[in-house]
C-alpha cells in the first residue's frame, strides 16, 4: 500500500461531502493557489493530496510542511532554503520546499500560524514565481503550486491586521470549505466501518462482525468535535479494548484519552471509617412558578421534548453550581464523560457561562 491507505478517510456519501469531491476535481488542473478551511480532523490534508494527484502534476513531487511546527526564522529557511553560511550551522546550501516542489505542489498547512516576513515571501512567490533563499543575493525561479489550509478565521485576521489581506485575497483563488463530521450524519457509520475493518486486520481478526445497535446509536449520536481524526481513534481504541472477531462490538470508549490518564482503582481498598455521604443533588421539574412544591405540576398536551430539555437543562445547571462550576467534576457527578458533558452544554449554549 503505497501513500494511499490514508485515502480510505477520503469515504463519504453525504451531499456536502460530495459537493467537496465535485469541487477538488473541478479546480485540481487549475495552475492557481487553492486555500482548504475546516476544523481539525476533518481531512484538510487529505483533500490537498488529492488535488495534486488528479492535477496534472500527478507524477512530480508533493511536498508538505506544518507551518505551526516550526518558528520564524526556521520557517522561512525551510520553505525557502539557505545558502552556505547564511547563520550559524549552515555549512551548506540547503535547498527549500518550493524548490523541492517545483513542478509539483506545495502543501502548507496551518498557514495562519505564519508571519509578517514569511507572509510578504509567500505573495512574491505567487505573484511572480520567485524568492531569494536567507543568505542569497540570486533569484530562484520555480513552477509550484501552492495548496494552503487552516482551521483560523483568516478574514477576520485580517481585518485585526494579523494576516496580508492580499495574500488571502492571491490564496484564495478559490476556497474548499470541509464540512464538520457532525453534519456529515450518513458518513458517520461508513467511516467507522472502514476504520474497524483496518483495525480488525491489524489485530489479525478474521472478519470483523460489526457494531451492536447500541453501539451504532452512540456513533451516531455524539458530536465529534475532533471529527474524522477522533472517529478514527475511537473506533481503533473500542475494538482494542472491547472487541471480538466473533460478536459485534457493543461498547464504545468515548473519551478514550482522559480514561486512559485517569487512576486505576485499588484492587483491594483498605477498610475506612464510616464517614458522612456527600449531600445529593436534588433536582425537581423546572416551573415557571415559585418551586416550595416537590414537582411542578403537568398540563396536557404538553410537549415531552421540550419538557425533557427543561429537565436537563435545570439538572446540569445544579450540577455546576454543585460542582463549583468544575466541568470534569460535573461530567463525573453526572455519569457523564468530559466530552457528551460538553456536548450538552453546546447543545442547550451554556458554553458561553460556564
Amino acid at each position: 500500500m503505497s501513500q494511499y491507505r490514508q485515502q480510505d478517510n477520503l469515504l463519504g456519501q453525504s451531499d456536502s461531502f460530495l459537493a467537496v469531491l465535485d469541487q477538488v476535481s473541478q479546480l485540481a488542473n487549475l495552475d492557481k493557489p487553492v486555500l482548504i478551511i475546516g476544523e481539525r480532523g476533518t481531512g484538510k490534508e487529505l483533500i490537498a493530496a488529492r488535488l495534486h494527484f488528479l492535477s496534472k502534476r500527478w507524477d512530480q513531487n508533493y511536498v508538505k510542511l506544518n507551518c505551526a511546527a516550526l518558528n520564524e526564522n526556521l520557517l522561512e529557511s525551510e520553505l525557502f532554503g539557505h545558502e552556505s553560511g547564511a547563520f550559524t550551522g549552515a555549512s551548506k546550501r540547503h535547498e527549500g520546499r518550493f524548490e523541492r516542489a517545483n513542478s509539483g505542489t506545495l502543501f502548507l498547512d496551518e498557514l495562519a500560524n505564519t508571519s509578517a516576513m514569511v507572509q510578504e515571501k509567500l505573495l512574491r512567490v505567487i505573484e511572480y514565481g520567485e524568492f531569494e533563499r536567507v543568505g542569497g543575493k540570486h533569484t530562484v525561479k520555480v513552477d509550484t503550486r501552492l495548496v494552503c489550509a487552516t482551521n483560523e478565521d483568516l478574514p477576520h485576521l485580517a481585518e485585526q491586521g494579523e494576516f496580508r489581506s492580499d495574500l488571502l485575497d492571491r490564496l484564495a483563488f478559490d476556497v474548499i470549505t470541509l464540512p464538520p463530521l457532525r453534519e456529515r450524519q450518513d458518513d458517520i457509520m461508513l467511516l467507522a466501518e472502514q476504520f474497524a475493518m483496518n483495525m480488525a486486520r491489524d489485530l489479525e481478526w478474521e472478519l470483523f462482525s460489526g457494531f451492536t445497535r447500541s453501539a451504532t446509536e452512540t456513533l451516531l449520536n455524539y458530536d465529534w468535535p475532533g471529527n474524522i481524526r477522533e472517529l478514527k481513534n475511537v473506533v481503533e481504541r473500542s475494538l482494542y479494548r472491547h472487541g471480538n472477531e466473533h460478536i459485534p462490538v457493543h461498547q464504545i470508549i468515548l473519551d478514550p484519552f482522559e480514561s486512559r490518564f485517569r487512576p486505576k482503582a485499588r484492587i483491594k481498598a483498605p477498610i475506612a471509617a464510616p464517614s458522612a455521604s456527600p449531600e445529593p443533588i436534588v433536582v425537581t421539574a423546572p416551573s415557571s412558578e415559585a418551586s416550595n412544591t416537590r414537582s411542578a405540576p403537568i398540563e396536557f398536551p404538553c410537549s415531552l421534548k421540550e419538557r425533557s430539555n427543561e429537565f436537563e437543562i435545570n439538572m446540569i445547571n445544579k450540577a455546576l453550581e454543585h460542582s463549583q462550576f468544575n466541568q470534569k467534576k460535573t461530567a463525573e457527578i453526572l455519569g457523564l464523560t468530559y466530552h457528551q458533558l460538553r456536548g450538552y452544554l453546546k447543545k442547550y449554549n451554556l458554553l458561553e457561562d460556564k
